[in-house]
């Protein structure tokens, strides 16, 4: 039996109505049942779009002119935001952002979980611009001279006409721009991945608008660094706000951004930042939310959910530096503290003894192994907070959850689709889903995370 062919092929002019949107903020129309996805248009719109991939279930397609415009579209405000594949969302109201994401929460539910809530509203910004306290920017060369910017949508050829990105902060675009513009009168070269040669490959940059300091990391291919001493010189003396600059080696042929070797050039190895009185140490991987507003509006909603009043015992899986940890311990008797970095644990305990707090013990380990041993031996927290990485929980973990048999399990979730998967487990397992906040972390973006209360029923 022959296949069923495409309605459309490639490099086909067509007139496509858009009826729905992705989850990652692409426009999809349909032409008899047939899906065709593009970027940077919205649901109502009418657009004449060119197919530029086909597939057997669906097309890519490209916009090339609006007939119909919804009222909900704006002009983005990002000079690159067409070739940058940072933010997938400016072309669309932020109140129309904050919509989207409360739906896309609410079908992953429904679809992946077959969980029927209705989400809280999204909760968003007051200004949802200048939001990011860490960037981290790949380097190259034109013309022999040293070029910093984004990689370009689906490539790594840098945006080189890129001088700033509006959805981090100030201080990190001028950090970047220092640094680049000192290394390349250095004569320092950049990092070309196609030879596996040169020297300089990223600028991350991280700072604290509550303490006022900024770390720099210089991360390059080789272990030396030449003209350190000079570079260090003209950023301290002109940037006083630079608390630390952190010299990073990667030697290896990989798109991950930091290696293993780490030494401190200048300052100190941490740079602090407050948080609802509470004070944190970070440091260059520390693990540390980039929206420092809406992490406080995150971690309130996790406290508020625990339903804390000084008596009960509580467990922080995946607690990286202690941030959730460390706000639950101001409120419980107890917090046992699980990750698996042992760097992340270090830090996390340096952050208890920071804000004297003794009512928090933390654990290096992989969670689910951890909490399998504490479940066997008879451990019973009254509440279980987790907040795991994108690829949700493992399966032993959410067994373990379950048998520790706790009153209340608050799951913070970075990822809708993993989420609705693991909490359909737990609903097996006996627990009830009260309460589901999505919170709008990262503006402009198609992320969104969300914190969400769960009970054991008949208890």
């Amino acid at each position: 039996m022959a296949k069923p062919k495409a309605p459309v092929q490639k490099n086909q002019m067509i007139e496509l109505t858009f009826e729905d949107m992705t989850h990652e903020g692409n426009g999809v129309g349909k032409l008899d049942g047939y899906p065709v996805f593009v970027e940077n248009t919205l649901p109502g719109e009418k657009a004449q779009v060119k197919i530029i991939k086909v597939k057997k279930n669906f097309a890519v397609g490209k916009l090339i002119e609006l007939q119909d415009v919804h009222p909900e579209r704006i002009d983005p405000p990002c000079d690159v935001y067409k070739l940058c594949g940072g933010c997938q969302l400016q072309h669309m109201s932020y109140t129309m952002q904050l919509n989207m994401k409360h739906k896309t929460v609410k079908d992953n539910l429904r679809k992946i979980g077959h969980i029927e809530i209705e989400p809280n509203p999204t909760i968003g910004m007051e200004d949802p611009w200048r939001y990011r306290n860490k960037v981290q920017i790949p380097v190259s060369s034109k013309n022999g001279e040293l070029t910093t910017g984004f990689y370009k949508k689906r490539s790594h050829e840098i945006i080189d006409t890129m001088d700033r990105c509006i959805i981090t902060s100030e201080v990190n675009d001028r950090m970047v721009e220092a640094v680049r513009k000192i290394a390349n009168d250095l004569g320092i070269t950049s990092y070309d991945e196609k030879s596996h040669r040169g020297m300089l490959r990223h600028i991350v940059v991280r700072s604290s608008e509550t303490t006022d300091q900024t770390m720099i990391v210089i991360v390059t291919r080789t272990k030396d660094l030449p003209h350190k001493k000079k570079l260090i010189k003209q950023l301290t003396e002109t940037y006083p706000n630079i608390k630390s600059i952190m010299h990073n080696v990667n030697p290896n042929r990989t798109n991950v951004i930091m290696g293993k070797e780490t030494t401190c050039l200048w300052g100190e190895d941490y740079i602090y930042d407050t948080m609802d009185g509470i004070h944190f140490a970070i440091s260059a991987k520390s693990f540390y939310q980039v929206n420092s507003d809406q992490t406080k509006v995150l971690y309130d909603k996790a406290l508020e959910y625990a339903g804390l009043t000084g008596k009960e015992t509580v467990i922080d899986a995946y607690c990286g530096i202690g941030t959730i940890s460390l706000f639950l311990a101001k409120k419980a008797k107890h917090v046992y503290g699980v990750e698996v970095v042992p760097e992340a644990i270090e830090d996390a305990k340096k952050n208890a003894e920071l804000n004297q707090i003794e009512n928090a013990d933390f654990y290096v380990g992989q969670a689910e192994d951890v909490m399998t041993q504490w479940s066997e031996g008879g451990f019973t927290p009254d509440v279980i907070v987790v907040d795991p990485p994108r690829k949700g929980c493992d399966e032993a973990l959410l067994d373990s959850m379950i048998k520790m048999n706790p009153d209340r399990i608050v799951y913070v979730s970075c990822n809708p689709s993993t989420l609705a998967r693991d909490l359909a487990i737990l609903k097996e397992g006996s627990y009830q889903i009260d309460k589901v906040q999505p919170v709008d972390m990262f503006p402009q973006t198609h992320h969104v995370e969300n914190v969400v209360l769960m009970s054991r029923e008949n208890k």
